[in-house]
C-alpha cells in the first residue's frame, strides 16, 4: 500500500523545482525535465521516496524513540509545528539553536532554566522581587518558550531528524550528520542529497507541497505509536494470563511424582 500517489502530489505542486541555473548536480536521478528554465522532480521517484521515509519513521516511532523535525522557513513553520504536535513529537521551527545536538547538555541546561523560572512563580517567590526584575524574567521565560518550548520534554538526543529544506538548515543537517543521526529531509533540486539518509526529492516551498508529505510521514508514525501501544497491551494481558496457565503444569509434574512413588 501506497502511503500517497502521483496525483496527489501533482496537485499540491510537489514537483516544482528551482531554476535550472540554482540547481545542485547531484539531484540529476530525482530530475524527470525541466521547463521553461525549471526543474521538474520525478514524481514516481518521490512516491517511493515518500514510502521509504514513512516506513523508516514508524519503525522508530513504534520502538518509543523520537524523531525532531526541523523547520525553520515561514511556508513550513506552522504545518511542521501542528502535525508535530499531533503526534507529541519535538520541532524547531524558530532558529536553529547552534550546538542544538552536538552540545546538547547546554541545551538542555536553559530548558531547565524555564522550569526554574516555573518553579519561582509558583512558590511565591516571586513577590519579593521588584517589578523591573519581574519583567526580566518574564521577558526570558517567553525568549526560551519561544525557542525551546517544543523540546522542553526532549530529555535525550532524537532518534533521527525530520528536516525541510536541508540546504536551510544545513547546521541541524551537520550535526546530525557529525553524531550519526539519521536525517529525512525534503530536498528540492537546489540542495544537496548525499548528507540526507533518506531524501524526499521535492518541492520545499510551497506549503501545500510540505504538508502532503508531512500527511504521510506523520500518518505512518501514528500507526507505529498505536502499535506500541497495542502491543503492551498484549504483553500485559499475557502476563496477567500467563501465571492462570501454569497451574495445570505443575499439577500434572506433581501428579506424575506421586505416581512415581507408589511404584
Amino acid at each position: 500500500m501506497s502511503r500517497t500517489n502521483f496525483d496527489t502530489l501533482l496537485e499540491a505542486g510537489c514537483h516544482f523545482g528551482h531554476l535550472k541555473r540554482k540547481w545542485n548536480p547531484a539531484m540529476a536521478p530525482y530530475i524527470f525535465m525541466e521547463r521553461n528554465g525549471i526543474h521538474i522532480l520525478d514524481l514516481h521517484k518521490t512516491v517511493a521516496k515518500i514510502d521509504e521515509a514513512a516506513e523508516a519513521l514508524k519503525q522508530i516511532a513504534k520502538s518509543g524513540k523520537r524523531v525532531l523535525f526541523v523547520a525553520t522557513k515561514k511556508q513550513a513553520k506552522d504545518v511542521v509545528a501542528e502535525k508535530a504536535a499531533s503526534i507529541n513529537m519535538p520541532y524547531v521551527i524558530e532558529r536553529w539553536p547552534g550546538g542544538m545536538l552536538t552540545n546538547f547538555p547546554t541545551i538542555r541546561k536553559a530548558v531547565k532554566k524555564m522550569a526554574t523560572i516555573d518553579k519561582l512563580t509558583q512558590d511565591g517567590t516571586y513577590s519579593n522581587l521588584s517589578k523591573r526584575e519581574i519583567l526580566q524574567i518574564s521577558r526570558q521565560r517567553a525568549k526560551l518558550e519561544k525557542n525551546l518550548g517544543s523540546i522542553a520534554d526532549l530529555t535525550r538526543l532524537p532518534s533521527a531528524l525530520f528536516v525541510v529544506d536541508v540546504l536551510k538548515e544545513h547546521i541541524a543537517v551537520a550535526e546530525a550528520n557529525r553524531l550519526g543521526i539519521p536525517v529525512f529531509g525534503i530536498v528540492d533540486t537546489n540542495s544537496n542529497p548525499n548528507d540526507v539518509d533518506f531524501v524526499i526529492p521535492a518541492n520545499d516551498d510551497a506549503t501545500k507541497s510540505i504538508e502532503v508529505i508531512l500527511d504521510a510521514c506523520i500518518g505512518a508514525m501514528a500507526e507505529g505509536i498505536e502499535e506500541r501501544k497495542a502491543e503492551k497491551v498484549d504483553v500485559e494481558a499475557a502476563g496477567e494470563a500467563a501465571p492462570a496457565k501454569k497451574a495445570p503444569r505443575k499439577g500434572g509434574k506433581a501428579r506424575a511424582e506421586e505416581a512415581e512413588v507408589a511404584e
